[in-house]
C-alpha cells in the first residue's frame, strides 16, 4: 500500500508517575518506531516528549500544541483538521470530536460498567460518553484483551467485526543482583520478605479483601509484610483504614508510587505476587510478574485468567477465604513455588511489544484501506 500519514495522539506518554494505559502508550510506541515502515508518523501532545521517546526515527515527528483545556476537542481537533492526515490512532484517550475517517481507537477496559460503585459518578459519566462516543466514531477499535472485546459487544452493543484483540507486550527483564535489590528496597523503605501489590490504590482493586485475606499469612506464622506499592487514587483512605481495622498495622506497608527503573528491584524482591481486582482490562503488573518467576495469585475474573494461564494460582475475588489460602499456599508448597517460579517466563515470554507492535500496524494500515 501507498505510504501514509499517520497521527498519533500522544499525550498519554507525558506523565512521569505513569499508570497502566499511560505505559501502554509508551511501550507501544517504542516498538512501533523500532519497526521499518514507509509510513509518516505525527505525534501530537501538549508538551514536549519524554526522554524514553528519543531521538525519533526518520519520519517520525513530534508537535506540541499547548492548550489549557479540552485539549482533545478542540485544540487535536483543530490540528488534524489542518494538517489532514490519512488517518489518526488514538491509543489510550478519547477521539477529537474532528477526526479522520480512517480512526482507529485502543479501549483498554469497561470495569466502569462491571463494577460502577468502585467509579465516581462523575468518572462514571464521563468514561460512559467518551467509551461510547470513541468506538462509535473509530472506523476500528483494538481490544487489549478478550475480555474487553466481549464486553465491547455485550454492554455497549458494538460489532465483533469492528473490534480486533491485540495484548500488550511485556518490558525486557533485567535481574538485579541481590545487592541491588537490597539497596533498592532499602531506599524505598520497602520491607523484606513481602507479599506484593503494584496497581494505583483503589476500590477496583479489591485491596480491602486482600488485606483482610492476608490475616491468613499472619496467622499461619509467615514472615511475610503486604506491601502496597502505587500511587494514591479515588477511595484510598478506607483502604488505609482497613488495614488498622484489621489489626495489621505492623504488616501491611504503603510504598507510595515506584518509579520504573526500580520495578526490577521489587519484583525480584518479592515472594509472590497479588492482583485480586475486580476488574482488569490486561493485568500488565501480573504479567511482569510471571516475567520474572515471582508466583503470581490473581483474580480469576475479567481479562487475568487470559494473561496468567496456568502460570498462577487463580481465584474468586470475592471470596476472601479462597484468596488467603492461596497467598499461603504459595508461601509454603515449595514444588509449587518451583513450579510457578519455571512456568511465568515461558508464559511470559508469549507476550512482546513487538508483536503487539506490528498488530496494531496491521490494524491501522486496514483501517486506512
Amino acid at each position: 500500500m501507498r505510504p501514509l500519514t499517520i497521527a498519533v495522539d500522544a499525550s498519554r506518554a507525558l506523565p512521569t508517575h505513569r499508570t497502566g494505559t499511560e505505559h501502554y502508550s509508551v511501550f507501544l510506541l517504542r516498538a512501533l518506531m523500532a519497526l521499518e515502515t514507509p509510513h509518516r508518523w505525527r505525534l501530537y501532545a501538549p508538551g514536549p516528549p519524554p526522554d524514553d521517546l528519543l531521538p525519533l526515527p526518520p519520519r517520525w515527528e513530534w508537535r506540541v500544541i499547548p492548550f489549557p483545556r479540552l485539549w482533545t476537542h478542540l485544540r487535536l481537533s483543530w490540528a488534524v483538521a489542518r494538517d489532514r492526515p490519512d488517518m489518526l490512532f488514538v491509543p489510550a484517550h478519547v477521539v477529537p470530536a474532528i477526526h479522520p475517517r480512517a480512526t482507529v481507537v485502543t479501549i483498554h477496559d469497561l470495569g466502569y460498567r462491571r463494577f460502577p460503585e468502585t467509579h465516581t459518578a462523575s468518572s462514571r459519566r464521563y468514561l460512559d460518553w467518551s467509551t461510547r462516543w470513541s468506538v462509535r466514531a473509530a472506523r476500528r477499535v483494538i481490544a487489549v484483551s478478550g475480555a474487553t472485546r466481549d464486553d465491547l459487544v455485550t454492554m455497549l452493543g458494538l460489532p465483533k467485526a469492528k473490534i480486533t484483540v491485540v495484548h500488550h507486550g511485556v518490558r525486557p527483564t533485567v535481574r538485579p543482583s541481590e545487592a541491588v535489590v537490597r539497596a533498592t528496597l532499602e531506599r524505598l523503605g520497602i520491607p523484606r520478605p513481602a507479599v506484593v501489590f503494584l496497581g494505583t490504590v483503589q476500590p477496583r482493586k479489591n485491596l480491602r479483601r486482600l488485606i483482610r485475606a492476608f490475616r491468613q499469612v499472619v496467622d499461619a506464622g509467615l514472615p511475610q509484610t503486604l506491601v502496597i506499592a502505587g500511587r494514591m487514587g479515588w477511595l484510598a483512605e478506607p483502604i488505609r483504614a482497613e488495614v488498622a481495622a484489621c489489626g495489621l498495622t505492623e504488616r501491611v506497608h504503603f510504598a507510595g508510587y515506584v518509579a520504573d527503573d526500580d520495578l526490577p528491584a521489587l519484583y525480584t524482591g518479592a515472594d509472590a505476587f497479588a492482583l485480586p481486582s475486580l476488574s482488569e482490562g490486561f493485568g500488565m503488573p501480573a504479567l511482569e510478574a510471571l516475567a520474572y518467576g515471582v508466583p503470581v495469585v490473581a483474580a480469576n475474573t475479567t481479562s487475568l485468567p487470559e494473561i496468567v494461564g496456568e502460570a498462577g494460582l487463580l481465584v474468586d475475588p470475592l471470596d476472601e477465604a479462597a484468596m488467603g489460602a492461596a497467598l499461603v499456599r504459595v508461601l509454603t508448597d515449595q514444588p509449587l513455588r518451583t513450579y510457578l517460579s519455571a512456568a511465568g517466563p515461558e508464559r511470559a515470554a508469549q507476550f512482546s511489544w513487538e508483536r503487539c507492535a506490528r498488530e496494531t500496524l496491521t490494524v491501522l494500515e486496514r483501517a486506512a484501506r
